[in-house]
């Protein structure tokens, strides 16, 4: 297939993109380059030409002749929809929305939306795809918002597929040390110290970004019909943990780390999902690594690369502390263009 991926330089899109390439897909790249300076190793697999545009910019001529648009490139996380949330609006929802109504416009068939499990919010019991949302972040809306918008319009010519991905975790070219395995295992990398803010007890759901990789290729590869306006949970019921069972899975890992929790947390966000669905959906699919086997994965990329403090809380491996550097250096102005003033 002709795939254009957007995001292609940030967490997932760069363990993305090569596994398509490698399967004998035609991947074009879409990245603004707000994270370039996160660069943590080098893994096996090609990195596609990328064209340098921010997703706002899209136009009809840029997806034209490509089979499929998967789509990555949003801002990422809670805490920069907290700082800027009108601007994670304009990008993650009205960026998207546009998105996708640019690739139907260019006879772009399929359309791959990542979503996010945080969309159910506070949840009792177990949920699933047609359980009640309740999203609890402007993060978390404006996923809902795309399901909710894109989904509107599929027709016989375009086909949107949503993936509600779990917590991601595990070593990426473009690493993320904001996301909770990854964090605690880095923590206990430098420090040799996990200390607990809370007390461990929100559960989450996590899953490999080569399992979320898995979930792209096999919508890819599924007869139209079997995905066509489908929602689905992207994860594995055997990594639905609470944070407690995370964090002592990576002290285990990381021989003489201490591990310390604190009060409950007032963030009430919890839930447990159920990934049936995409087992039902995509035949054979079901996630291949583990927390165990992700703190470990961790464990021989920081030996490898002498992970150290800096590299760790630097600004090149969390979002918020990057986006924050563009703003304050006048890199990029209010609403996250860049203004070439360098």
């Amino acid at each position: 297939m002709r795939v254009l991926v957007t995001g292609t330089e940030g967490y997932l899109g760069s363990l993305l993109a090569p596994t398509l390439t490698a399967r004998g897909d035609e991947v074009t790249g879409l990245d603004t380059g707000y994270y370039r300076s996160g660069w943590l190793c080098h893994t096996a697999g090609e990195q596609p030409r990328t064209l340098v545009k921010d997703v706002r910019h899209v136009t009809v001529e840029d997806l034209a002749g490509q089979d499929a648009v998967v789509h990555l490139a949003e801002l990422s996380n809670d805490p920069i929809g907290d700082l800027i949330g009108d601007v994670t609006a304009d990008i993650n929802h009205h960026g998207t929305v546009r998105l996708a109504r640019m690739a139907k416009a260019a006879g772009v068939e399929r359309f791959v939306h990542m979503s996010s499990c945080s969309v159910y919010g506070v949840a009792a019991g177990i949920v699933d795809e047609d359980s009640p949302i309740d999203p609890q972040t402007a993060y978390a809306r404006c996923k809902a918002l795309v399901e909710r918008d894109v989904g509107a319009l599929a027709d016989d010519s375009f086909s949107p597929t949503f993936l509600r991905n779990a917590t991601a975790f595990g070593a990426s070219p473009r690493m993320r040390f904001d996301i909770v395995l990854n964090n605690l295992a880095a923590l206990a990398w430098t420090t040799h110290r996990i200390a607990m803010t809370s007390d461990g007890t929100p559960w989450r759901p996590l899953v490999h970004g080569l399992d979320i990789a898995k979930a792209v290729r096999a919508v890819l590869d599924a007869p139209r019909e079997a995905v066509h306006g489908q929602v689905l949970n992207v994860g594995s019921e055997r990594n639905t943990c609470t944070v407690r069972q995370v964090a002592e899975a990576v002290a285990a890992e990381f021989a003489g780390c201490e591990l310390a929790f604190g009060p409950p947390s007032a963030d009430n966000r919890s839930y447990r999902v159920s990934f049936e669905k995409i087992r039902d959906v995509l035949p054979g699919y079901d996630a291949d690594w583990d927390v165990a086997a992700g703190a470990a994965q961790l464990h021989r990329v920081f030996e490898a690369v002498a992970l150290d403090d800096e590299t760790f809380t630097g600004r090149g491996h969390t979002r918020l502390k990057q986006i924050e550097h563009l703003l304050k250096t006048g890199q990029v102005d209010e609403r996250l263009f860049w203004t070439g003033a360098l």
